[in-house]
């Protein structure tokens, strides 16, 4: 008897010591590193544990409608896929009150080579009057944070504008103001980007 107690007794305490399992819930990720612009595929995502409270504001579906849209940005393997991860609305996440997103077409395509997602540029406008006038060189945007490139620089980013060639092109976050200025700007002269530091 005193045996079973003694056994009895342990069971108890082994149980009460034992931390209840961790309740968690399944969200999509990257099942690989993938890169900007990427079209996403079934093999591209995977799902990934984690506790409730972890779960990322903006969070897809694993079910969700995600399959085919386009990566914003790169992704690394295990990294939540949310809709500041996709073209669309999501690029704007974070950005002040009223801003829009304006795409801009560079004087030099192979600029895009050098900018990152989230890098700050001073968009520059220089333009001349008449075949033989002065240049004059304007600032259309200063220090606002570039929210797409075409992938790794090429011209085949098919999602964000169909139907268009995309080399030379990005997408930066804009004031109303500053995006009036910007809008058709490569049709009053060349546009260049002036990389600039977070200060």
């Amino acid at each position: 008897m005193a045996s079973l107690l003694l056994c009895a007794a342990a069971a108890l305490a082994v149980q009460q010591l034992t931390p209840a399992a961790a309740v968690t819930v399944s969200i999509p990720a990257a099942a690989r590193d993938l890169p900007a612009g990427h079209v996403l595929a079934a093999g591209d995502i995977t799902t990934m544990p984690i506790a409730p409270s972890a779960v990322p504001d903006g969070t897809l579906a694993v079910a969700g409608s995600w399959p085919g849209r386009q990566l914003s940005g790169p992704l690394r393997r295990g990294e939540p896929l949310t809709d500041a991860s996709l073209m669309g609305d999501g690029l704007l996440v974070g950005a002040p009150p009223g801003s829009q997103a304006v795409p801009v077409r560079l004087a030099d395509a192979g600029t895009v080579r050098l900018i990152r997602q989230g890098q700050l540029v001073n968009v520059v406008l220089s333009s001349t009057t008449g075949l033989d006038g002065p240049t004059t060189d304007r600032v259309l945007a200063e220090a606002v944070p570039v929210l797409w490139t075409p992938a790794n620089g090429g011209s085949a980013a098919p999602g964000l504008l169909p139907a268009r060639d995309v080399d030379g092109l990005v997408v930066v976050a804009a004031l109303p103001d500053q995006a009036l200025r910007l809008a058709g700007a490569s049709a009053r002269g060349k546009v260049f980007l002036v990389l600039v530091g977070s200060g």
